[in-house]
């Protein structure tokens, strides 16, 4: 099982960033996804949720409006569209995939940081 995200750097506040996730050994399309993230000193916080099939989201309140989970389950890949990012938003970004209690993968994560 593999979750690799890709898309992390720097970026100007107000900038916008796209994080992919691509995720390979285990059939994609049957696993909720998820972006998580934790900024230095803080607990891992939920961002953003995908239903199975891509037809129901949810989000974190602090980023909700701004940003927005997809995911193509013919690529095995789920994205975060980050837009009008704030300092705050700078954290480790990593995604998940879980199915019940006993199916849950973890990707190495990728660095936001949002800095002028």
């Amino acid at each position: 099982v593999q979750l690799v995200e890709s898309g992390g750097g720097l970026v100007q506040p107000g900038g916008s960033l796209r994080l992919s996730c691509a995720a390979s050994g285990f059939t994609f399309s049957s696993y909720v996804m998820s972006w998580y993230r934790q900024a230095p000193g803080k607990e891992r916080e939920l961002v953003a949720t995908i239903t199975r099939n891509g037809g129901s989201t949810d989000y974190a309140d602090s980023v909700k409006v701004r940003f927005t989970i997809s995911r193509d389950n013919a690529k095995n890949t789920v994205y975060l569209r980050m837009n009008s990012l704030k300092p705050e938003d700078a954290a480790v970004y990593y995604c998940n995939a879980k199915r019940g209690v006993l199916f849950d993968y973890w990707g190495q994560g990728t660095q936001v940081t949002v800095s002028s």
